[in-house]
């Protein structure tokens, strides 16, 4: 553990505490099948019951979960929700098996009408990078190493 991470935690405890742990992240949705439909052509493993759902949550790998909220979810506890503005409000960025990954996942979701926001190209960190749009607007960022 690095010298920062030890001293964090080390001072988190001393208080009797211990430092959150993200556990998911969340998605305010404008249309949850339209989402939905994205993230399963992602790969997700999300049933098509949940397109009608008021919130949905998917369990990654590793104990993350991604959480989907309509926007009257959100509103129904927060009456002055408002969405970000000047850009994409998240990213998020999965990652593939392999250079040639990121190629043909890119490809499949434009072609299925997702927008491309910025075509896979090797980037000078030594990765193979793409960026789609998820129907919100969201970034979804393709990676591998290369």
């Amino acid at each position: 553990m690095s010298d920062f991470f030890k001293t964090r935690y080390a001072g988190m405890r001393s208080v009797g505490r211990m430092a959150p742990t993200l556990n998911a992240i969340g998605l305010v949705v404008a249309d949850m099948g339209k989402s939905l439909a994205f993230y399963r052509r992602l790969g997700l493993d999300i049933p098509e019951s949940a397109d009608a759902e008021p919130h949905v949550e998917v369990q990654l790998p590793g104990g993350l979960r991604l959480l989907f909220d309509t926007v009257d979810t959100i509103r129904s506890f927060d009456q002055s929700w408002t969405p970000a503005q000047g850009g994409p409000p998240v990213h998020l960025a999965f990652q593939c098996a392999s250079p040639a990954e990121v190629d043909q996942v890119f490809a499949d979701l434009v072609r299925a009408g997702y927008e491309g926001h910025k075509q896979p190209w090797d980037a000078f960190w030594g990765q193979r990078y793409a960026i789609v749009h998820d129907p919100d607007g969201n970034a979804v960022d393709l990676f591998a190493t290369t």
